[in-house]
C-alpha cells in the first residue's frame, strides 16, 4: 500500500516539475542556428505551409497532435528522423510525430495501470518501480514508429527494386521500337499499375510541366527517398545515344539489379540455414539423450 512517505515524494516529484516547466518557459532560450536556418529555408517555408494545410484539413487525433509537435517541439529533440523512409511509404512528418508523442504517452500509463492493479490484488510496489517503468516504457514507444518505418521502408525498397526491373525492360523494348528517350519512359511507366510505376510517371508527369529532363526527375526521386538503381537509371538515359546501344545497356543495367536481387535473397537464405543449424543440433541431443538414458540406467540398475 502507498505510504504517507511515497505521497509526500511523488507531491514533490510534481511541484518541482511544475516550477522546472514554468521557468523553462518563461528563461530566454538561446536559438539552434541550425534549426532557424533550417525553418526560413525555402524548404522550411514549404514544410510550414504543408503543415498549415494539414492543420485544417485533418480530423485525426494522431495528426494533431503531429501538427501541434511540429511547430512547437525543436527539430532537435526529435533526434534521427527517418526522412526518406517517411518520403518512400509517403507518410506525412506530422503524422509520424504525432504518432511518436502517441505511443509515449501510452508508454507513461503502462507502468502506473500495471503497479494499480498489482495493488488492488495486495502486492504494493515502491513508488520508484512505476515511474522508472513509465519513463522506460515511454522512451521505447517513442522510437518504436522510428523502427517500424525502417522496417516498412526496407520492404518496399526490395518491392521498389524488383518493380525498377520490369520497368527498365519495358523502357528498353520502347527505345527499341524508336520512341525518344522521355515518351519511352511515360509510356513504360503507364503499363504496370502498381505503386512504384505510379510513383515514378508522377516524377515524370512533374517533370514535363516543370520543364526538368525526366532523368534529372529520376535522379532528384533517388535522392528522396534513397534509391541508387534508379539514380542509374537515369544516368544510363542521360548518356546513351539513339541505337541498339540504348537497349544493350538498358538490359544490362535491368540484369544487373536482379543479378544484386538474386544475391541478397540467397543471402537471407544461408542466414536463415545457419539459424537452422542450431536447433537442429539440440534436437539431435535430445534424440541422443532419449536413447541412451534408457540404456544406462538399466546397466547402471543391473549392476
Amino acid at each position: 500500500m502507498t505510504t504517507g512517505l511515497q505521497i509526500a515524494l511523488a507531491g514533490g516529484a510534481l511541484v518541482g516539475l511544475g516550477v522546472a516547466l514554468l521557468l523553462w518557459r518563461l528563461v530566454p532560450m538561446r536559438p539552434d542556428a541550425a534549426d532557424v536556418v533550417k525553418r526560413y529555408s525555402p524548404q522550411g517555408v514549404r514544410d510550414r505551409e504543408a503543415t498549415t494545410r494539414a492543420a485544417l484539413s485533418t480530423t485525426s487525433a494522431t495528426e494533431r497532435l503531429g501538427v501541434w509537435a511540429l511547430r512547437t517541439v525543436p527539430d532537435g529533440w526529435w533526434g534521427r528522423t527517418p526522412t526518406r523512409e517517411l518520403a518512400l511509404l509517403q507518410i506525412p512528418l506530422h503524422r509520424h510525430y504525432g504518432s511518436k508523442i502517441l505511443y509515449a504517452l501510452v508508454g507513461l500509463l503502462i507502468a502506473p495501470i500495471g503497479a494499480y492493479v498489482l495493488a488492488a490484488v495486495g502486492i504494493a510496489l515502491p513508488i520508484a518501480v512505476p515511474v522508472a517503468g513509465s519513463l522506460v516504457a515511454a522512451a521505447v514507444l517513442f522510437w518504436l514508429p522510428d523502427f517500424n518505418a525502417r522496417d516498412d521502408a526496407r520492404k518496399a525498397r526490395s518491392e521498389f527494386n524488383r518493380a525498377l526491373g520490369a520497368y527498365i525492360d519495358l523502357v528498353a523494348l520502347e527505345r527499341l521500337g524508336g520512341s525518344g528517350s522521355r515518351e519511352a519512359m511515360e509510356l513504360a511507366a503507364k503499363v504496370g499499375d502498381n505503386w512504384v510505376f505510379r510513383r515514378i510517371g508522377e516524377e515524370l508527369a512533374r517533370s514535363r510541366w516543370s520543364g526538368i529532363a525526366p532523368w534529372d526527375a529520376l535522379h532528384t526521386l533517388a535522392d528522396e527517398l534513397g534509391l541508387p538503381d534508379l539514380a542509374d537509371l537515369g544516368d544510363v538515359m542521360r548518356l546513351t545515344s539513339e541505337g541498339s546501344q540504348v537497349y544493350d545497356q538498358l538490359r544490362a543495367r535491368s540484369e544487373a539489379v536482379r543479378a544484386a536481387m538474386l544475391a541478397n535473397e540467397l543471402a537471407k537464405a544461408n542466414a536463415a540455414g545457419e539459424r537452422m543449424t542450431l536447433p537442429m543440433a539440440l534436437l539431435s541431443v535430445v534424440f541422443l539423450v532419449i536413447l541412451v538414458v534408457p540404456a544406462l540406467l538399466q546397466l547402471t540398475g543391473g549392476a
